[in-house]
């Protein structure tokens, strides 16, 4: 009688639990199959170990309260006065053993599989800094960065932040669906990690190494990433955005970067050859420092010393217009300061050198300059990467 009370406050408790948990299944804890088949491999074994799991845990905690409700002390039972049971223990040490055994292998299989790259179709090499993406299409020439977009005043909380606040960019990877995407990821500075779920690839960015991950993806759409490694104080601020396109758009799009490439090319040749007037270079400086320098050096200058020292009054923006050149160009080292060098041009590196050198009040305390600041053109800038490469060589 008492059994059977017992094993009905049981039930009752476990009915409860099911009932609590299915008013709880919008919640999205789950992994998702994601849109390549490496990532429904890990989502399919994934499934498989919970299930095992959920199996080994009926198993043990049914035994278990059948045991504490069979041999309560309220039915008189007595307590059993051995110890030690050669067979018993043999069996829960070969039980859990080959238990680790089947759940091994189909493990193995899939992480041989994620290794597999080769015979690619596509290959791209993905480079981590602080704190933005490049990506470089090995087999078409193509190569360029990838900038977090969200509007500053979203991020000062000024305006309403939007769907995808801090998964937005400025140049998302465009990528063919149904082709094998070869991925070699490596990092400029810090490590950095590429992380995209629905693609089912996470691999660390690091300094001096390559790491390989392959995609091929099913479905054309948008997927969305982040850096999922701590590389610094703006970690949040380099999201990933994934392209996938149909083979034919991909196509088009090839095209149209490689002729905008060679369009760029001269343009930006005409861009380092023009004297640029002072207003044109402090409105270029002052978008280009927004989205290039502000993330470290805040908005207003005043930065986050001692990582991200103060640009008002500096050293730099109100000395000699060569050193402040030689820090945006080759950066610090051993600092949080990035070479810019490689990754903007003769006249972007004027335009901000200019705006960092009259922003703020630094004009009033410039003697350095040939107007008040100074205003630099691109023709020092390319007469300073002159002089620098002819020092190295």
């Amino acid at each position: 009688m008492r059994l059977t009370r017992s094993l009905k406050i049981f039930f009752l408790i476990f009915l409860g639990f099911l009932g609590m948990t299915n008013a709880h299944a919008d919640y999205t804890l789950n992994l998702t199959p994601g849109v390549t088949p490496i990532s429904q491999d890990i989502y399919n074994l994934h499934m498989t170990i919970f299930w095992i799991c959920v199996a080994i845990g009926v198993v043990v905690f049914s035994i278990m309260f059948y045991a504490l409700i069979r041999h309560r002390k309220s039915l008189g039972v007595k307590p059993a006065t051995f110890h030690g049971n050669t067979r018993i223990e043999i069996f829960w040490a070969v039980v859990p053993f080959l238990i680790l055994v089947i759940m091994a292998v189909p493990a193995t299989l899939v992480l041989m599989r994620m290794e597999d790259s080769s015979n690619a179709d596509v290959n791209i090499k993905v480079t981590g800094y602080q704190w933005k993406w490049q990506y470089e299409y090995l087999d078409e020439g193509i190569s360029f960065y990838s900038n977090l977009s969200t509007p500053l005043d979203q991020i000062k909380n000024k305006a309403p932040k939007d769907k995808w606040y801090l998964l937005q960019v400025d140049k998302p990877l465009v990528v063919p669906v149904h082709k094998k995407i070869r991925f070699l990821v490596t990092s400029n500075d810090v490590i950095h990690s590429w992380w995209v779920p629905a693609l089912g690839i996470k691999r660390d960015a690091i300094p001096g190494f390559i790491h390989e991950a392959w995609a091929r993806i099913e479905t054309p759409g948008i997927y969305r990433g982040q850096c999922a490694e701590l590389c610094g104080l703006n970690h949040g601020f380099m999201p990933i955005v994934v392209d996938a396109r149909s083979e034919e758009d991909y196509a088009k799009w090839v095209q149209a970067q490689k002729s905008g490439a060679a369009e760029a090319q001269t343009q930006a040749v005409a861009d380092n050859n023009k004297t640029w007037t002072q207003q044109e270079l402090m409105q270029s400086g002052e978008n280009l420092y927004n989205s290039q320098c502000a993330a470290c050096h805040k908005p207003n200058g005043l930065g986050m010393p001692p990582a991200f020292p103060a640009l008002v009054g500096s050293k730099i923006a109100t000395g000699p217009v060569k050193n402040h050149i030689d820090i945006v160009l080759n950066g610090k080292p051993g600092t949080a300061m990035a070479a810019f060098g490689k990754q903007l041009n003769d006249a972007d590196i004027a335009a901000i050198i200019t705006y960092e050198r009259n922003a703020w009040g630094n004009a009033e305390q410039n003697k350095y300059g040939k107007h008040a600041g100074g205003l630099v053109q691109p023709a020092e800038v390319a007469a300073a990467r002159q002089t620098m490469s002819g020092e190295t060589k």
